[in-house]
């Protein structure tokens, strides 16, 4: 007998949508089955769009690269006379090379979009519900803080250049590699948007059963020191108010964490407690105890 949302075996027998099958593989509802070459035709199809875009996104990039460039170098532009400072080129070729490493750089990060959709339209139909949920949910709130974590490192960005240029003596000039300038202004940026997201990983690895709440919240210590001692390192010395931009927002991150990993271990704990019978579900009020 065949059902509506059944599958026929090679028995002519019909087993019902996601169901497990003899060999122990699970069919889902609404999975469909490709072959190998159907796999790769797709694979070609969404790396040649997501190509498509990157090389648009670079062509926009080669008109931003000077601009850009401008923003980065801004903090020098601040610099007093007696503390020289300027962009210099190691070689003929040296800032044409930068341009195109800047257009590339812009191009990902303009047509992420695109080719973020792609990568995961090609890999969601070998994960699990739970698993897509997760990504999904993992991405939403990730970027958003990624972001927030790159502007305030762009904010930060000019204060550090201050304080570091501050080293050198009055009667010095410093004389930047372009290219090495460049490196640390976007790892710098990256690495503090990098740092708003930890949080959004320590709850992913919470949800997947690897990170269990009580480790976190034993941890709390050990992190806020870390997080004040790294945001004072990275922040000028004199001012106070960029170093709790830094560490007010990552601690308060971690808190947020570490009480949803609570309320999810809480939620597990509960529910193996009813299933095992130790507490009996009641339709109102706090659950009755079985022993």
């Amino acid at each position: 007998m065949t059902t509506p949302a059944g599958t026929t075996t090679p028995a002519g027998t019909t087993r019902p949508a996601g169901t497990t099958t003899p060999a122990g593989t699970t069919t889902p509802a609404g999975a469909r089955q490709m072959p190998l070459a159907g796999h790769v035709k797709e694979a070609r199809d969404r790396i040649g769009r997501a190509a498509l875009a990157l090389a648009a996104g670079v062509v926009v990039g080669f008109l931003l690269a000077n601009p850009v460039l401008d923003v980065i170098r801004s903090p020098l532009e601040s610099v007093p006379d007696s503390r020289l400072a300027g962009l210099n080129y190691d070689s003929l070729t040296g800032a044409f090379d930068l341009s195109v490493r800047l257009a590339i750089i812009i191009g990902l990060v303009l047509s992420a979009p695109v080719w973020v959709y792609e990568l995961l339209a090609f890999l969601a139909p070998g994960l699990t519900c739970k698993e897509r949920r997760l990504t999904f949910a993992g991405l939403a709130a990730a970027l958003p803080l990624f972001l927030v974590g790159c502007l305030a490192g762009a904010y930060l960005f000019p204060r550090m250049v201050e304080v570091l240029l501050g080293f050198a003596s009055a009667d010095d000039s410093t004389l930047l590699q372009a290219s090495e300038f460049v490196d640390f202004a976007l790892t710098f940026v990256l690495a503090t948007g990098a740092a708003f997201t930890v949080p959004v990983g320590l709850v992913l690895l919470n949800l997947l059963g690897i990170l269990p709440a009580r480790v976190l919240v034993r941890s709390w210590r050990v992190v806020v020191v870390g997080i004040v001692v790294m945001s004072a390192m990275i922040t000028p010395a004199a001012d106070v108010l960029s170093m709790f931009l830094i560490a007010v927002p990552l601690t308060a991150l971690y808190a947020a964490a570490c009480l949803i990993a609570h309320i999810r271990d809480r939620s597990v704990a509960r529910r193996a407690r009813l299933a095992t019978g130790e507490i009996a579900p009641t339709l109102g009020g706090a659950p009755e105890r079985t022993d």
